[in-house]
């Protein structure tokens, strides 16, 4: 898989929409009260995303898209980065129209994210626990992926910093996040598999965020070891 930009291509109504004669699925835990703590404690900017629904017995994305891409973890609105707020003030009133609501945070603005596969990003984490380095808040999703936060301007340098090491970008199960993106956060459910998790929470020791290039070694490391490993 190449590295590039991850933006994923949904269908976004110009309406808000609501759940009427669907049942949400609730995940644990308020999404408000996650969204507030990231705009509080972090300072980083959230915005409602779609959620999933149960219609006649079946999950489904509540955009009422049927074969949508990323199913209760996409923007809901067009305007979705000019609504992103570090306010948590405005945060409350916007989850209060969307109740069930995913948490979005958008990449290129605190902080861009490195996406590889949870085997990869298990065997990088250990490496650089190993050499010591600063990392950053970690997610995982039901499906399987990892995204590692790194400080913004990160996600444009990521196929050039893989070249240096040796490895083909092209071969290279990695994307990268930058500005115009976003990725769910804890508690957010994607599809019907689960909800997005932390790895690695926020914290008051990670909250200086690595650049791209000090963690960009262990990760195309992994990356190139997973790939062998499966061709093999």
């Amino acid at each position: 898989m190449n590295i590039t930009s991850s933006t994923t291509s949904v269908t976004i109504n110009q309406d808000i929409p609501r759940p009427v004669g669907r049942d949400p699925v609730v995940p644990t835990g308020r999404t408000i009260d996650h969204a507030v703590r990231y705009a509080e404690e972090r300072h980083w900017d959230v915005v409602p995303g779609a959620w999933m629904e149960v219609t006649r017995g079946t999950p489904r994305c509540s955009c009422g898209t049927s074969d949508c891409p990323t199913p209760g973890a996409h923007p809901i609105r067009p305007d979705w980065t000019a609504q992103a707020t570090g306010s948590a003030t405005a945060v409350r009133r916007m989850w209060e129209d969307t109740p069930y609501a995913s948490v979005l945070l958008p990449t290129g603005r605190t902080f861009d994210a490195i996406e590889v596969s949870e085997t990869t990003g298990c065997l990088a984490l250990a490496r650089m626990e190993r050499m010591e380095l600063q990392i950053g808040p970690v997610t995982g999703t039901p499906d399987g992926r990892m995204f590692f936060f790194v400080l913004p301007g990160g996600a444009a340098k990521v196929p050039d910093l893989v070249r240096k090491l040796g490895w083909s970008p092209s071969r290279v199960d990695m994307a990268a996040r930058g500005d115009g993106d976003w990725v769910a956060a804890p508690p957010s459910r994607v599809g019907t598999r689960g909800s997005v998790l932390w790895v690695r929470e926020p914290t008051a020791a990670n909250r200086w965020l690595p650049d791209a290039e000090e963690i960009i070694q262990p990760l195309a490391y992994a990356c190139g070891r997973d790939a062998a490993t499966r061709e093999g």
